[in-house]
């Protein structure tokens, strides 16, 4: 799978998040700046990942997050952590 998927993909997943109104609202605007920092242009692939997955990382433990959405979440740092 090339980058450009996997950003992709990450995207698609971020965006579920963001939209889903189960999920508490600081979550959900962490997740779309995750998925306007992926989708800025210009910018290495990598140091978007990067960037994207230190957004994320930072509301990954937060205890109002539902289980659907952590799961979700640790499966979008997952693919992140792929792009170097």
């Amino acid at each position: 799978m090339s980058f450009e998927e996997k950003i992709k993909q990450v995207v698609e997943i971020v965006t579920r998040i963001s939209d889903d109104t189960t999920v508490p609202r600081n979550i959900r605007r962490k997740a779309a700046e995750a998925k306007s920092i992926l989708l800025k242009e210009g910018e290495d692939l990598a140091v978007r990942a990067a960037s994207a997955r230190m957004t994320l990382e930072e509301v990954s433990e937060d205890p109002n997050m539902p289980i659907h959405a952590r799961t979700q979440l640790w499966g979008a740092l997952s693919v992140l952590e792929t792009i170097k």
